[in-house]
């Protein structure tokens, strides 16, 4: 009986983690994308992709961002509601027009190697990451989105504020990140631009309004507190 309690106050006090229900809606539209990847699509170019050089060793920032993002997620879970509201906010409205863009919109690119020069476990991860995702569906990149997003609300959020460490932490690990899109060949500097953009123009909306609203309600406050 006290097991069933308990549990039943857990899922109370996390009931906002039910909005990571979000992956059941965003995976299978993404498989779906994928299995278009054979069809006509816009090629994605521009002339800045011909001078960065393919480098196998930013295969490793790239796949942490996988961990990046899911172990953000599940702080601020458990550990700052507000801020996990706003995380999940930033990163699935991003998502979500991500996967309209691809929909109406189906692009890719021809910037992948066809030979790699040497043969290491870095051009072997390389591989498994081309044979798994192909080089469609492409703008905004949702790697240089989700980074900047995650690298914003670890700057945004008190539990960091003496934490310098990883704020610079999570700063190089957001930038390797998105560079390494590039250097892998993975994504156009197209893609990075507009995942930088649209990043920016979300911080508008998630974050900096809501300091307004704070700001003003705090000041609100202090004019009330004055007059009693």
């Amino acid at each position: 009986m006290k097991e069933d309690v308990s549990m039943k106050a857990f899922f109370q006090k996390y009931s906002h983690g039910l909005v990571l229900l979000y992956g059941f809606i965003y995976m299978p539209w993404f498989i779906w994308l994928e299995s278009r990847a054979n069809l006509p699509y816009h090629v994605i170019h521009v002339r800045p992709d011909d001078w960065i050089p393919f480098l196998e060793g930013f295969i490793v920032p790239y796949l942490l961002w996988f961990f990046y993002v899911a172990a953000a997620l599940f702080y601020f879970l458990f550990k700052n509601k507000e801020e996990f509201v706003r995380l999940c906010m930033f990163l699935f409205v991003g998502m979500t027009v991500f996967l309209i863009i691809s929909t109406v919109y189906p692009n890719g690119h021809y910037l992948r190697p066809d030979t790699f020069e040497r043969e290491n476990i870095f051009t072997n991860l390389t591989c498994m990451v081309y044979e798994a995702d192909t080089p469609t569906n492409l703008f905004p990149s949702i790697h240089v989105y989700n980074s900047i997003g995650v690298n914003i609300a670890i700057l945004h959020c008190h539990n960091f504020k003496q934490k310098k460490p990883i704020r610079i932490g999570s700063c190089l690990l957001m930038v390797s990140i998105v560079l390494s899109t590039v250097f892998l060949k993975q994504h156009s500097v197209f893609d990075v631009i507009t995942g930088i953009v649209f990043a920016a123009f979300m911080y508008t909306l998630v974050y900096a309004r809501s300091a307004v609203r704070i700001g003003e309600a705090k000041t609100a406050l202090s004019e009330r507190a004055r007059r009693v």
